[in-house]
């Protein structure tokens, strides 16, 4: 899969670690894992991207899909620390103007715990 995927929670706050890259091969297998993850009272989810090597769109497809389970009232959903190539991808598409993209995890926490 060349994808891995590490949970933790900070406060309320649902943290996805993902670490490798993200493809057409591997997107659909990212979409489960993530929808599994969260749990039915999670209310806000930070992808952090810093080991993240690449991202084609078919992981902007995953990423877009997980961000409206998060669009009700009272959810929060961004994404942060990007590499340089995801930033570049995620910039070029306008991803980040519809999402929330944070410098660092510590900034995303910080942003989610003041909203």
């Amino acid at each position: 899969m060349n994808l891995d995927i590490k949970w933790e929670r900070h406060g309320g706050i649902l943290i996805a670690f993902l670490a490798g890259r993200i493809d057409g091969s591997n997107a659909d297998v990212l979409q489960g894992t993530l929808e599994s993850g969260i749990g039915p009272d999670d209310s806000a989810l930070i992808l952090d991207f810093e080991r993240v090597t690449f991202i084609s769109s078919a992981g902007l497809r995953v990423d877009v899909i997980i961000a409206w389970r998060f669009k009700e009232p009272g959810k929060q959903f961004g994404v942060c620390t990007l590499t340089d190539p995801v930033r570049d991808v995620i910039t070029i598409s306008g991803f980040n103007q519809i999402i929330d993209v944070c410098a660092s995890q510590a900034e995303a926490i910080k942003a989610f715990e003041n909203n």
